[in-house]
């Protein structure tokens, strides 16, 4: 049965500008932490209230979490910075979260979208960060999301009865749609031209977005949890460049992933909202838990049926 919870608000410091975090208490915390970072644009909030759902449900496992503004972000004072950029606003969260929770010996870091993108570039960084739970991860491209929309959306769409019903009817403008489709075929394939005439690049910073990830989460000796939505393609485009990256293959070797079927980018109906935080309570707990507890553990908190388990 879940517990009761309390939880507080604080402000903290992060190079000069104030942060708002809070903190979500169980009566009895384990040793492990959360810590939410939001995908932008949003705040502690989160789309649907999100993250409040998450905090609570968590707390009542016996799972402590903090939400929280980075800089430019809700409450948080100073300039917006991408998601590349709030290495300084995680290592001041991380701070925080344990002074203002002693018990605490470690953390693991919850991102959606560019959240999870975010994750990625500092866990490895962190000692004090012994998980990682990447949700949708954002690794846009303008190739990448002309393969997934070509993949995923356009090849769908021949297959559609309502698509040529418009079609014909005139209530599609057939001109822009051909020029559309060209021109995600002309990225997808120059973006393969790219690929094979480019040399090995030896440095992360000349590598794209989802390699610059992939480099990074190599380094990161932790757990790594994966929660994808069924039904959008920020999910469908990591998948993608998932399924053809040798540097994704490493980095995710031995990461567990969830796919909540059906579900949108924000889980935005009660059912999907409860499903991310029952699979996330149950990995944290797992991730806690010693060796020789770990198998009952699995049994007892076995993934919700309308979810699919995937390696």
């Amino acid at each position: 049965m879940l517990g009761p919870l309390e939880e507080k608000s604080f402000f903290f410091a992060c190079e000069g500008e104030q942060l708002l975090g809070i903190i979500t208490l169980p009566v009895e915390p384990s040793p492990i932490g959360v810590l939410i970072i939001v995908g932008g644009p949003q705040y502690r909030v989160g789309s649907h209230r999100q993250f409040v759902h998450l905090a609570r449900h968590l707390a009542r496992s016996g799972i402590v979490c903090m939400r929280f503004d980075y800089r430019g972000m809700g409450d948080g004072s100073g300039a917006l910075r991408p998601f590349e950029a709030i290495d300084s606003d995680l290592d001041a969260a991380v701070k925080a979260f344990l002074v203002q929770c002693p018990r605490i010996q470690s953390v693991v870091l919850w991102g959606l979208c560019d959240g999870a993108s975010a994750a990625c570039f500092y866990a490895a960084g962190d000692p004090r960060v012994r998980g990682v739970v990447l949700v949708n991860p954002w690794v846009r491209t303008e190739v990448g999301q002309a393969r997934t929309f070509l993949r995923h959306y356009y090849l769908q769409r021949l297959f559609s009865r309502d698509f040529w019903q418009h079609l014909f009817s005139g209530r599609i403008d057939l001109h822009a749609a051909t020029r559309s489709l060209l021109r995600a075929i002309g990225l997808a394939f120059e973006g393969r031209r790219e690929v094979m005439r480019a040399p090995v690049q030896r440095s992360d910073a000349h590598l794209p977005l989802p390699g610059r990830m992939a480099r990074r989460l190599q380094r990161f000796d932790g757990g790594i949890l994966v929660i994808l939505s069924g039904n959008d393609y920020t999910a469908k485009e990591f998948c993608d460049v998932r399924l053809g990256s040798e540097a994704w293959t490493k980095a995710l070797d031995r990461a567990r992933t969830e796919v909540i079927e059906g579900a949108d980018h924000t889980f935005s109906t009660q059912n999907w909202k409860a499903l991310v935080a029952e699979i996330t309570a149950a990995w944290v707990t797992r991730l806690h838990a010693p060796n020789d507890e770990q198998s009952a553990l699995e049994q007892s908190h076995a993934p919700p049926s309308q979810s699919s388990e995937a390696r």
